[in-house]
């Protein structure tokens, strides 16, 4: 990491040095010197398992459905990671889900509703607590109502189960899981020369972000491109597009964007722990600059608010010392 005063108005990402924060340098890439803003949330994992492989991806991708972001779908959801048989209560293949809300009132609804209509619903599927928490979230507590009264509960180790009959067998529901003060909206945006260029930095950032635990990047494929602000011209609208950060908008609004910027593409992270979504930050970044470096990429900076609405700040100089 280098610091680089020197550049000139044309190179540098947000116009005249003289009128900004020194950049410093990553891989050659130009970083601005700012934060993410990010907010308090409330976090649980799920556990699921099925016969097969195939049968918990399927039950996955209907569970973390439309779960991207909190402003529309209420929740922030997607897979962590991948379990192997030795991992997971039932000894099956598995997956770990991280799901994130602002409220716990909240969690409580979406939980058992997609858990009862995306897991319950699929073939072999069992689902099970994935972390500890004083406060719980339901799960088969509230599913087991399904079994209109054939429903089992079973008592091991302190933790109670379901069984529920279905027509494949039974489906096998903890009766509820952890939940635990996390941390959502930790970010970064890669400020790209060409779409082409800016993809592939995206994807080398997830790719990185991918195999560390305790952290989801919930958006299509890890990132969005609708970046937002807060509010609208339009009443009862509490977001809308970022115009600051829409290339095609240069010269209509003030931008503090070169003419070198392309396209711009965010990559959105939620974790468990503030360190979590550091660590993921960094490397997400270090990823997406030693793939494309800087004939890929103009800049790289960080979503905020001015740090008036979450606690959290992450700051680029600080996560990539």
């Amino acid at each position: 990491m280098t610091e680089d005063a020197s550049r000139s108005p044309d190179d540098h990402p947000a116009g005249d040095p003289n009128d900004q924060p020194v950049w410093f340098e990553v891989a050659g890439v130009p970083v601005e010197p700012t934060f993410a803003e990010a907010f308090d949330m409330k976090a649980t994992r799920l556990v699921l398992t099925a016969h097969t492989r195939e049968w918990a991806r399927d039950a996955a991708a209907a569970l973390v459905g439309f779960g991207t972001s909190v402003i529309a779908c209420g929740i922030e959801i997607a897979v962590e990671r991948e379990l192997n048989p030795s991992e997971t209560p039932d000894g099956r293949p598995g997956l770990a889900i991280l799901a994130f809300t602002v409220s716990g009132k909240e969690l409580d609804k979406q939980i058992p509703r997609r858990a009862g209509q995306c897991v319950l619903t699929c073939p072999t599927t069992a689902l099970f607590a994935g972390i500890d928490g004083e406060t719980r979230v339901p799960l088969g507590k509230s599913l087991r109502y399904f079994g209109d009264g054939f429903q089992i509960s079973k008592l091991i180790d302190g933790r109670r189960y379901w069984r529920i009959p279905v027509m494949d067998g039974e489906f096998l529901c903890e009766a509820d899981t952890g939940r635990v003060e996390a941390v959502g909206g930790g970010n970064f945006l890669l400020l790209g020369r060409s779409l082409d260029q800016v993809l592939d930095a995206c994807r080398a950032a997830t790719e990185a972000i991918s195999p560390l635990a305790d952290v989801i990047t919930p958006f299509p494929g890890g990132a969005t491109r609708s970046g937002s602000k807060v509010g609208s011209k339009y009443s009862g609208l509490f977001a809308s597009t970022n115009q600051a950060y829409c290339p095609t908008l240069r010269g209509l609004v003030d931008q503090p964007l070169g003419n070198d910027v392309v396209a711009i593409v965010e990559i959105v992270i939620d974790g468990l722990t503030p360190p979590r979504i550091a660590a993921a930050m960094r490397a997400g970044i270090l990823a997406a600059c030693d793939r494309v470096g800087p004939h890929g990429l103009v800049g790289i900076t960080a979503g905020n608010y001015g740090g008036k609405l979450g606690r959290h700040h992450f700051h680029l100089r600080e996560v990539l010392a």
